[in-house]
């Protein structure tokens, strides 16, 4: 017959952990990251700035760094070793690492240089890419995330829409250099002044870009118009900017009558998939007035203006009808060390969280966010748009990541 003080420490023990009840703790993942310099026309930015380096390397990650790789955001080599990175001097060594991470994608010298099952996080481009990128990707088995597809956990992607922003506001200096005197513009001062008609600023578009453009312009003393089919996108703008301004469904009509006052046009139309729509015709630009400025943020998919043509950063502009056109597909390298910021911003405490999960693989299957941006998964292809565009053969991420 058990005694009280056996029946007590029979209870004290149902109390006490025991081994088959432990939850195993998640194993931490060391990452080796490799960023390599961008090769790519006049790619200034840097996905990893040397603060975020810092964290990096003091949670338990290792850091390759290409020299000069920061010195388009005006980083040096002695500012990422002296956080804790690895500067080599040649490109294959970077490619060694277990992690590829860049800002443009890999072009197809580069994918050369990778090595089977590796990860390669970097923008995909998709309107860009040739057929023989994703080939080579596939053959060599990776696991290939597109940063800008990446979701947070409230549904935004985060650094579309801090790259946009960027552009947005940098739309509006750019539209002020190009109406002074100094680029050989028509000598207006962007927003007027006492006495003086205000510029007259027409933005299509009432996404992100557009909305910082809208409130850029606000705030330099614009009149502004807004343009959208999206009747919830112009509510949301109204809200945002804080103030009433002239907004209105896309109408040809009434966009013309806009457009032959406008000082400055901003393009800010795009699709989430595909080429951007041409909103403003050939004829359209024609009716401007001369020495008006347009700028075409949507270029990188293609422009939303049919006279638009592709520019760069060396030669900037182009004139027809006397108007004169920027387009230029990559504003944010314009501003590289602000950029590099906001992408850093977004790719450190993703990479972190990829640590703490025990690896990219185990992140990505328990991160909804994360598979929203891998478009090809150990040499599988998993972006339907992509396999629709060059008749490749897909399977859903969800259907690999249950099989596994």
């Amino acid at each position: 017959m058990a005694t009280s003080d056996d029946l007590l420490k029979s209870l004290a023990q149902g109390f006490m952990p025991q081994e088959e009840m432990l939850e195993i703790a998640k194993k931490k993942s060391s990452l080796q990251i490799g960023i390599p310099k961008e090769v790519s026309l006049q790619e200034k930015r840097i996905p990893l700035v040397p603060d975020a380096v810092a964290v990096l390397v003091n949670n338990g990650h290792e850091v390759i760094i290409e020299s000069g790789a920061g010195e388009g955001a005006s980083f040096s080599d002695r500012d990422y070793s002296e956080v804790g990175a690895q500067i080599v001097y040649g490109t294959p060594e970077v490619y060694q690492a277990n992690l590829i991470l860049k800002v443009e994608p890999p072009t197809l010298e580069e994918i050369d240089m990778m090595k089977s099952g590796q990860i390669l996080i970097s923008a995909l481009q998709l309107p860009i890419q040739p057929k023989d990128f994703l080939k080579k990707l596939i053959h060599k088995k990776v696991t290939a995330i597109a940063f800008d597809f990446i979701k947070d956990p409230e549904g935004i992607l985060p650094i579309v829409n801090a790259m946009s922003e960027i552009a947005g506001n940098a739309s509006i200096l750019i539209a002020a250099e190009y109406l002074s005197n100094s680029t050989n513009g028509r000598g207006q001062l962007f927003g007027g002044i006492s006495g003086v008609s205000p510029t007259d600023v027409v933005i299509l578009g009432a996404g992100t870009v557009g909305e910082y453009a809208a409130k850029s312009a606000l705030g330099m003393g614009a009149t502004v118009k807004v343009f959208d089919n999206n009747t919830h996108k112009l509510r949301r703008l109204q809200d945002s900017v804080g103030q009433r301004i002239y907004t209105s469904v896309i109408q040809p009509n009434v966009l013309l009558n806009a457009l032959k006052t406008a000082d400055v046009v901003i393009g800010a139309i795009s699709n989430k998939i595909g080429r951007a729509p041409i909103i403003v015709s050939d004829e359209m630009v024609g009716s401007m007035k001369e020495g008006s400025v347009i700028v075409d943020v949507s270029i990188d998919k293609g422009g939303c203006i049919e006279t638009s043509e592709v520019t760069n950063h060396k030669k900037p502009t182009f004139i027809k009808y006397g108007v004169i056109h920027y387009c230029v597909p990559n504003i944010a390298s314009r501003v590289s060390r602000t950029a590099s910021n906001a992408l850093s911003n977004v790719i450190a405490p993703t990479l972190i969280d990829t640590g703490e999960y025990g690896g990219l693989e185990s992140m990505i299957k328990s991160y909804s966010g994360i598979q929203n941006g891998v478009y090809i998964y150990k040499g599988v292809l998993t972006n339907k748009y992509l396999a629709e565009t060059f008749s490749l053969p897909y399977k859903d991420i969800n259907l690999l990541l249950m099989a596994m």
